[in-house]
């Protein structure tokens, strides 16, 4: 029987959410197993999936502790609405921002936590151990594209549509999208004309860019069905193998070779240790798919 837990989100909010074995459900996103070792995690905000304060920080604690389970291989991130992943940041939580202190230097220092703690949640698929593959579907607005740059795949319904919306409200994109953005994409020009031009693009578009790797043919169904399909292949591998190839991905986007190739000589020279190459060679042998040993030895559920 499920358990209800209310927990504070901040100060002046509880969030309510039923836990059980396999499920999780929030006020706004819900995570479930959808496949042995892959969580489906939907964002179900109506009517446009917009973030306020007390969404942005479910989704940092939703993934918090999806990183926290060692039942937890790989990761697919979608919308549970019929017709958008995100309209982005709601505008209307900005208001909290005038009980800010008026002197700008006190205002400032207030200020600069808040959005620290907005990137931190956002971020929280980044410092996922596991891969999160994103599926998106109709628009993907302002902050979901902060969300979509900190996954590790993302692929797009040919009906997706992109806008990096910031500078159309007056603010630079400070949750992410400028920071990442310009490590994952192929194409820095483009990149930069749609900062600064906040203009719609295509799937096809963001293809090109780099910002996806798949365009998937039809709508939500058929992308996110295309994204657990990767996701079961993904957690089907040496969960050892997979959590350090997204660790070390990591660390070379933001240090140089050398210094990765010296992390990396570290991190193989205990992790080769596990018997998980063993067991994948014994299964190309006998022509069957490896077991590996699970992460924990009591596997925890959601």
């Amino acid at each position: 029987m499920a358990e209800v837990h209310a927990r504070k989100v901040y100060p002046s909010l509880v969030t309510i959410t039923i836990m059980s074995e396999d499920f999780i459900v929030g006020k706004f996103m819900k995570a479930s197993f959808a496949a042995p070792n892959v969580v489906h995690v939907e964002l179900c905000r109506k009517p446009v999936n917009s973030f306020t304060e007390e969404v942005w920080r479910e989704y940092g604690e939703t993934f918090d502790k999806i990183s926290q389970n060692p039942s937890v291989h790989a990761v697919v991130l979608s919308s549970a609405l019929p017709k958008l992943f995100t309209g982005g940041l709601d505008m209307n939580a900005l208001s909290s921002l005038a009980d800010l202190e008026p002197e700008p230097a006190r205002r400032a220092l207030q200020m600069r936590p808040f959005i620290h703690t907005f990137q931190n949640s956002i971020g929280a698929t980044e410092r996922c151990p596991v891969p999160v593959i994103a599926a998106v579907h109709g628009p993907c607005i302002g902050l979901g594209i902060d969300i979509l740059c900190a996954c590790d795949v993302r692929y797009g319904a040919a009906n997706s549509s992109y806008s990096i919306k910031e500078v159309d409200v007056g603010l630079a994109a400070d949750i992410g999208t400028l920071a990442r953005i310009g490590k994952i994409t192929g194409n820095g020009s483009l990149a930069h004309e749609l900062a600064y031009t906040a203009r719609n693009f295509s799937a096809a578009e963001a293809l090109q860019l780099g910002l996806l790797s798949k365009v998937v043919d039809g709508g939500k169904e058929e992308v996110v069905s295309a994204a657990l399909s990767l996701a079961k292949v993904v957690a089907a591998k040496s969960p050892v193998a997979v959590i350090g190839t997204k660790r070390l991905l990591l660390h070379a986007r933001d240090n140089s070779v050398q210094d990765n190739l010296e992390y990396t000589a570290t991190w193989n020279s205990v992790m080769a240790q596990a018997p998980d190459m063993r067991d994948t060679l014994l299964g190309m042998k006998s022509k069957t798919k490896p077991k590996y040993a699970p992460l924990a030895k009591s596997q925890s559920k959601l």
